[in-house]
């Protein structure tokens, strides 16, 4: 998959997960935000948290 590709991909998770603003964020810290959303996490406190990480 191309670089592009699992950006758009990994942005429309974020969008399904609910967590706004995710074009904004790099694919590492989408990966991120969706693993803690994942584990049960504040879609909204795992978008910060992942962003302050980087």
């Amino acid at each position: 998959m191309s670089e592009d590709q699992e950006l758009h991909d990994l942005r429309r998770q974020g969008h399904e997960a609910g967590i706004e603003g995710n074009s904004k964020m790099t694919a590492e810290q989408l990966r991120e935000a969706l693993a803690k959303v994942g584990k049960g996490e504040d879609m909204q406190s795992a978008k910060a948290e992942a962003k302050s990480d980087q």
